[in-house]
This record gives structure tokens, C-alpha cells and sequence, in this order.
């Protein structure tokens, strides 16, 4: 019997894909927003695509701020796009 793979939706395209393809975006207990690169960190998670155009579509339709039931200050989407270039997850989609 083949192993299940485990699918997210991304916050940003709606897309379903294999957890292993996305990025989780972790909302820790103290109220921080972060990116949990391990995957395995506790918190509310999101995910979302490894591009940058995700990113940008999260921020416009605040879906980060649903998923996460709190309005997220811009400091935070800024400090996340740092993170995610710093992560080598900013390659663009064509």
C-alpha cells in the first residue's frame, strides 16, 4: 500500500500541494509570526508556496491574516519577505 502524502493549501494561490513543495509560516504562542523552516516547530501554521508571487497574493488578500485569526502588522509581511530571501525561496514563477 502506497504512503498518503500529506497535501496544504497555499494561503497565498489556493493551490494544493505536498507539504514537503510549501513553506510554513508559524504563529507562536506568544503572538509572533515567523517562518518555521524545520516544519516541525509548535504553533498555528500556514503554508505557503516557495515563491514569491504567494507571498505578495497572502499579503493582498490577507490571507495570512485569516488563517491566523489576528490582523497582521505590515512590519511582520516585511520581516517575512526578508526571511524568505534570506531563505533562497525568492526565485520567481513564469
Amino acid at each position: 500500500m502506497a504512503k498518503k502524502i500529506p497535501m496544504r493549501q497555499c494561503v497565498g494561490c489556493g493551490e494544493m500541494k505536498s507539504k514537503k513543495e510549501m513553506m510554513r509560516v508559524l504563529r507562536c504562542g506568544d503572538g509572533s509570526i515567523v517562518l518555521d523552516v524545520t516544519g516541525r516547530k509548535n504553533g498555528r501554521g500556514a503554508y505557503l508556496c516557495r515563491n514569491r508571487d504567494c507571498l505578495a497574493k497572502a499579503i493582498k488578500s490577507k490571507g495570512l491574516d485569516r488563517s491566523f485569526k489576528m490582523s497582521i502588522p505590515r512590519e511582520i509581511y516585511e520581516n517575512l519577505e526578508k526571511e524568505f530571501e534570506e531563505g533562497g525561496y525568492a526565485e520567481q514563477t513564469e
